[in-house]
């Protein structure tokens, strides 16, 4: 992506949270997509709910009669979290965003400890957790590289700019599969 313009590889199909909006608003703009709360619909049916920082806890673990205390000492904060029903996988998406050098350097290697403790507070209720960084294109320097090799080699995930909405088990509106088969 060019910094403040367009582009991507994968601009085809139109389907990209570049870290600009919340994940609920930029789920709401896409064709055939509704937000409604905490609900998105596709075609008016229920795909997955999202809930962003206080409210995994206060929505979602509350829903699902789970108590953090009893599973993790400490609470984590999650920029985004997408619970898919189709795949019943929470995605758990941490937006770092960088110009210039500085703390978040280390807090991309913390990644293989908040997964294994997203999955403690899911394995009550068997629901698969995936852990993933939308990255800034700051982190493309060739410095990161071991820090990235490091978030595949423990099971978490990163993208660059935008995440595809197939990565996360929803469905594409059928216009963008036209436009991709083009």
């Amino acid at each position: 992506m060019i910094k403040d313009g367009k582009g991507g590889k994968n601009t085809r199909t139109g389907l990209f949270f570049e870290g600009q909006t919340d994940l609920a608003t930029f789920l709401g703009t896409k064709l055939g997509y509704k937000v409604r709360g905490n609900e998105v619909f596709f075609e008016d049916a229920l795909v997955a709910r999202v809930y962003k920082k206080n409210s995994f806890y206060s929505v979602f673990l509350k829903e699902l009669g789970i108590d953090w205390r009893q599973c993790i000492s400490k609470r984590l904060l999650p920029d985004d979290s997408l619970f898919v029903l189709a795949n019943n996988t929470l995605f758990v998406i941490e937006c770092k965003f960088q110009q210039v050098s500085g703390s978040v350097d280390e807090k991309l290697q913390t990644c293989d400890f908040k997964k294994k403790q997203y999955q403690r507070l899911m394995s009550r209720v068997n629901i698969e957790v995936e852990y993933i960084y939308l990255l800034s294109d700051w982190f493309l320097q060739g410095g990161y590289k071991d820090v990235l090799d490091y978030i595949i080699n423990v099971g978490c995930q990163y993208y660059f700019e935008y995440i595809p909405l197939v990565k996360l088990g929803l469905p594409m509106p059928l216009e963008s599969v036209e436009q991709c088969k083009e």
